[in-house]
């Protein structure tokens, strides 16, 4: 409801400006031009900004959950939120719609990860073309075998700040050292905006309460 308000409100908006740039005898093109500047700007409050920089979880999850027709937006929610209903049709829906190599690798990967197939991440590897990203699901595979040296080799090549916290999380988990994981956990939750924020909130609800206490 509130979305829809805002809508109605900014359409509002731009039929009073165009009234008053009209009667005024202002230029059109001037009129076009402010416009669409305003369009431009509404468009990335209420589309970028809770996708980038949003940090409360209850809006952001409001936004997550409007994004069906997105389905690269909305596999967020459906990964984070672990929808099992869903989850298979959204995967098919986006490696339908993206074809090229390296984007399908980066689903195929949170795929993997979401439903623990470690091969189905390893197999993902060689076509994920930024580097952060590809050392990322190589330390998760690392961290999955138990085989820690490695993971804390591929974790230090990383240069997401976010990503390398979110690792250590589970390098500390896998290790049995839940203390240190909820520091960690945390710290990645405070650091983070936008759909980032949201999962690993939601993943921390799940298996790190004690890190998301008084964080919302």
């Amino acid at each position: 409801m509130g979305s829809t308000w805002w809508k109605i409100s900014f359409y509002f908006l731009v039929f009073v400006f165009a009234l008053f740039m009209s009667f005024n005898d202002y230029s059109p093109i001037l009129t076009v031009g402010l416009l669409f500047v305003a369009t431009i700007l509404a468009f990335s409050l209420f589309f970028y900004y809770p996708l980038l920089l949003e940090k409360r979880i209850s809006r952001l999850e409001s936004f997550l959950r409007k994004q069906k027709k997105t389905p690269a937006i909305y596999v967020h929610y459906v990964l984070a939120n672990r929808l099992e209903d869903e989850a298979g049709e959204i995967m098919e829906q986006l490696m339908s719609k993206y074809k090229q190599s390296g984007t399908r690798a980066i689903f195929q990967a949170a795929f993997g990860v979401y439903q623990k197939d470690m091969d189905m991440v390893r197999e993902a590897l060689p076509d994920i073309q930024k580097s952060d990203y590809r050392a990322y699901y190589e330390t998760t595979i690392h961290i999955e075998n138990g085989e820690m040296d490695r993971a804390h080799e591929t974790l230090n090549s990383i240069k997401k700040h976010w990503m390398r916290l979110a690792l250590l999380v589970d390098i500390e988990m896998k290790s049995g050292n839940q203390e240190a994981a909820i520091q960690y956990a945390r710290e990645v939750v405070t650091a983070t905006r936008g759909v980032n924020r949201y999962t690993l909130y939601k993943e921390y609800e799940r298996e790190l309460p004690q890190a998301v206490e008084g964080i919302g």
